[in-house]
């Protein structure tokens, strides 16, 4: 059976093809975007309340890490498969080390509809796969004397670490592990229960997006569309191995498997446009909003779990 999100998002990418005239306020986009944020880091502090934290800090360490190999290994294959420019391999490469808190919310409700435990710390990891991906794509796209204004270290940093996505996910983290289980129960009706509701209407502009950016494939060749299915495919086989070296559930290990997969489209440009303003903005957001972003949603989900099942043995 189809996860009914999944529905709204191809209803919204429909209506984005056939040009409908439907269209979400952007108020109510910057609000849901809001509370799917603090939804994800409220629900991983309460788990996080739950064990101690040094017990997660060799896996946020290692998570950290995942973060800064994935565009390493995407910037090779598009500087020389993709014959692109030094500025624009870097920063798609940027984007896809980095995530996508969209992707990551449907396997969170792709797990749920099917009871499985989504573990601990999983909104963690998310935040913590946000920065580094940033930064050595900045450090790719300025190596060997890359011309270009000189990177404002200061104003990217500001942008990084407070930016909103990371904000809202750690302040999330901070009050749902300060509140605990018992504390956060009065708003459970808000930010739990109505989570899957928020996500349907969210993905229901994203399916319009995603249909506007696939547009712009046409200007940009085969080679996007095929990087945009070929390096989920193998980031999530990284991630799920790395699940499973450090002995994460099921769950956690198809979200660390989904999560390597996803490819940013809101932290990442902004911080691109400040650090690499020579690269074209269009090429990333075609990748990862045209190609990845709808391949992860109705397809790449389910595999990644049916690759955390078969790494477990089950």
């Amino acid at each position: 059976m189809v996860d009914p999100v999944v529905l709204f998002f191809l209803l919204g990418a429909m209506a984005g093809f056939v040009r409908s005239d439907l269209r979400l306020p952007e108020a109510l986009y910057e609000t849901l975007t809001i509370l799917l944020l603090l939804s994800i880091g409220l629900k991983g502090g309460v788990e996080l309340a739950r064990q101690p934290l040094l017990a997660i800090a060799p896996r946020a360490g290692a998570v950290t890490a995942l973060g800064l190999l994935l565009p390493l290994l995407a910037y090779p294959l598009l500087r020389k498969a993709g014959r692109l420019s030094r500025a624009d391999a870097a920063s798609i490469a940027a984007h896809y080390g980095s995530v996508s808190v969209g992707t990551y919310a449907v396997a969170l409700a792709h797990l749920a509809t099917r009871h499985i435990d989504a573990g601990e710390g999983s909104a963690l990891y998310v935040a913590l796969l946000e920065a580094p991906a940033i930064f050595v794509g900045i450090w790719l796209a300025r190596r060997g004397g890359a011309r270009g204004r000189p990177v404002r270290w200061r104003a990217l940093l500001r942008e990084v670490v407070l930016g909103r996505s990371v904000v809202l996910l750690m302040g999330g983290l901070a009050i749902g592990w300060a509140a605990g289980p018992d504390g956060m129960q009065p708003l459970e009706p808000l930010f739990f229960d109505l989570f899957k509701g928020l996500l349907a209407l969210f993905l229901l502009e994203l399916g319009m997006v995603a249909a506007r950016r696939a547009g712009e494939l046409r200007r940009t060749g085969l080679f996007l569309i095929l990087f945009g299915i070929a390096m989920p495919l193998f980031s999530s086989l990284l991630g799920g191995l790395l699940g499973v070296a450090l002995g994460m559930s099921v769950g956690e290990t198809a979200l660390l498997a989904t999560l390597a997969a996803s490819a940013s489209y809101i932290a990442v440009p902004a911080a691109m446009r400040l650090a690499v303003p020579e690269a074209n903005p269009a090429l990333s957001l075609a990748a990862s909003l045209g190609v990845t972003f709808p391949f992860n949603v109705l397809v790449g989900i389910p595999l990644y779990l049916g690759l955390a099942r078969q790494l477990h043995g089950l």
